[in-house]
């Protein structure tokens, strides 16, 4: 029998994996914050009428912005089903897993995830990307797993809380750091391009429509992304020293 599937949260992101989730699942989807009509309509969902529904299936994707986990995962608790498996989707992994191993039942498998792409960069198909995997309850980490990568065809890396958001603090919170401060520059209407240049755009407009809170997330609740800032802009100075030196010197010499 197929199994259930509950996801809490349908924002830019959990509307984007429903297209990838709901063949293989019974989908019922929870959002207080909108309409569901459309997406029910679209991908053919049950729409939970209200949190208690959702959380009650064989599988629960908490899909909501990490400020909301706490207090998400207290009101769930009482409702899950003992062998339910829980994931998260969050862009940090060490306090959504510390949340989840704090709030929810011992009688629940926990994996916490974070898929390495999003509506942009999986437009085309999601085949081949990256998901970050954390094991942190229960044994249905194997299962999990063999999903992601044979019926999802997704490259699983792995990891632990820890060292995903070590490795995450330079590749997520220095990258979107840096194109929102060339989305603020504003520099899109450039014609004499280079193919670095292209890269780099490319880069910035995957990130461009990504949510503030997701932002904020990734900036604000990552413990290492001040280290990795720290480092950063002591480098952008230290490079910007060397080059107003080098300026003067060539002044003088003139």
């Amino acid at each position: 029998m197929t199994k259930s599937l509950g996801l809490i949260g349908c924002g830019a992101f959990g509307t984007f994996m429903l297209r990838h989730l709901a063949p293989f699942f019974r989908v019922r989807v929870f959002d207080r914050f909108r309409d569901l009509d459309g997406i029910r309509q679209t991908y053919n969902v049950e729409i939970a009428a209200t949190l208690e529904t959702a959380c009650t299936a064989d599988i629960v994707v908490l899909a909501v912005p990490v400020q909301q986990l706490d207090e998400l995962t207290v009101a769930i608790a009482p409702h899950l089903r003992p062998g339910a498996i829980i994931l998260d989707v969050a862009s940090v992994k060490l306090k959504p897993a510390a949340i989840l191993a704090r709030n929810l039942p011992a009688n629940v498998d926990i994996v916490c995830t974070h898929p390495l792409f999003g509506p942009q960069s999986g437009k085309n198909g999601i085949a081949g990307l990256n998901i970050a995997v954390c094991p942190l309850r229960g044994q249905s980490y194997a299962c999990v797993v063999a999903f992601l990568r044979e019926r999802l065809g997704l490259k699983v890396i792995e990891t632990t809380a820890e060292r995903h958001d070590r490795e995450l603090a330079y590749v997520q919170g220095l990258t979107h750091l840096i194109a929102k401060i060339l989305v603020q520059i504003d520099v899109s209407d450039i014609k004499q391009t280079t193919r670095t240049w292209e890269l780099l755009m490319q880069s910035v407009e995957i990130v461009r429509y990504d949510s503030e809170e997701l932002f904020q997330a990734i900036e604000s609740e990552n413990p290492y992304v001040g280290e990795a800032k720290t480092r950063f802009f002591d480098a952008a100075r230290a490079l910007e020293a060397r080059l107003s030196n080098h300026a003067a010197d060539n002044g003088e010499a003139g």
